[in-house]
């Protein structure tokens, strides 16, 4: 690690540090600092395609036991576009009850088409006392002044921190760097972002130079890109990963204690199970599944036309993606606890 990446994480820290006292007197509690590893969770279902809630909450808790700094739901890795809006709802209070006592910051995810959508899934998300909130742009925007009201809208609706995601709005769409600044400007709690909009790289460049107000900056994109993200000095990852919950989090352990030559092999290693995911679609079920976290590999299309049951897929691999997998899933097991 270079000396220059020593010191940006440092002043990075001292940032998280900061941002953590003012959240702790502002909410009247000890906040926990938004900075390492977040795993999206993916959503599980059963057989017949209804959410497991059971394993919803052991795969939080293995993210937890894991190390990870915090847990994420429901994003785009969690099938939130196949989910309804009650069991969103249900959702959040599920994974607040199962993550009380627990170390691991709990991120709710509060994004809505429209503003007025967006806000009753923030009071939910408020009522909880969720560590953080995190929301795509509307998908009904049709001009950045809608985005910019949306955004305000949820700043100024929750004490806690807000995380603008840049990607999942309106087609054609994005919020550019100046919004985000100026939304961290008028709202303290509003200075974090999950960048994975292009130009990926300059933008969080241009967004590490306005510390502050920005607090937090987080990677995203699976983690493709994260050992440069660290290197630049970003505050973490976002990302669909929980199967890997142990392995990203010793990822940023050795990331911060300034182990280089481990933490490039060990994102090496993450690296083999992420082009596979992309070659066998369902690698990341398989593994779910066989680490004892999901009871099935299946999935929805879609969501459920009220009264109706779920369509389903279930992921079925061919005996040589299987073997590709275990094949691959070996060089981890240095990595990797049991679940």
């Amino acid at each position: 690690m270079s000396l220059l990446t020593s010191r940006r994480d440092f002043l990075a820290t001292l940032t998280a540090t900061a941002v953590a006292a003012h959240l702790k007197d502002h909410l009247g509690a000890a906040a926990k600092a938004l900075r390492g590893a977040f795993m999206i969770l993916n959503t599980p279902f059963t057989h017949d395609g209804a959410v497991d809630w059971d394993d919803l909450t052991r795969e939080a808790v293995f993210v937890d036991r894991a190390g990870c700094q915090g847990i994420v739901w429901p994003q785009g890795s969690s099938a939130v576009a196949t989910l309804t809006k009650d069991e969103r709802l249900r959702g959040m209070d599920v994974l607040a009850k199962g993550m009380q006592g627990k170390q691991a910051a709990l991120v709710l995810g509060v994004q809505g088409r429209d503003t007025a959508e967006m806000l009753e899934y923030a009071a939910r998300a408020e009522a909880l006392a969720a560590d953080a909130v995190i929301a795509m742009p509307p998908t009904s925007a049709t001009s950045l002044d809608d985005y910019r009201s949306y955004f305000r809208a949820l700043a100024g609706a929750v004490k806690r921190p807000v995380i603008l995601q840049t990607s999942g709005g309106a087609r054609n769409l994005v919020p550019p760097v100046d919004l985000i600044v100026e939304l961290a400007r008028e709202f303290p709690n509003c200075g974090y972002v999950k960048e994975e909009s292009e130009p990926v790289l300059a933008r969080m460049r241009d967004e590490l130079r306005q510390r502050p107000p920005m607090r937090g900056i987080f990677g995203a994109s699976f983690g493709v890109g994260w050992l440069y993200e660290m290197r630049l000095g970003l505050d973490g990852v976002i990302t669909g990963n929980a199967m890997y919950a142990d392995l990203m989090a010793r990822i940023w352990e050795l990331h911060t204690r300034g182990k280089s030559d481990e933490l490039r092999d060990a994102y090496s290693k993450f690296l083999l199970m992420r082009n596979l995911d992309e070659q066998v679609p369902g690698t990341n079920l398989y593994v779910m599944k066989k680490r004892g976290l999901f009871k099935t590999t299946v999935t929805r299309a879609g969501v459920p036309a009220p009264g109706q049951a779920p369509k389903i897929n279930q992921v079925t691999l061919p005996p040589d993606a299987i073997d590709e997998i275990e094949f691959r899933l070996a060089a981890l097991k240095p990595y990797l606890a049991t679940s």
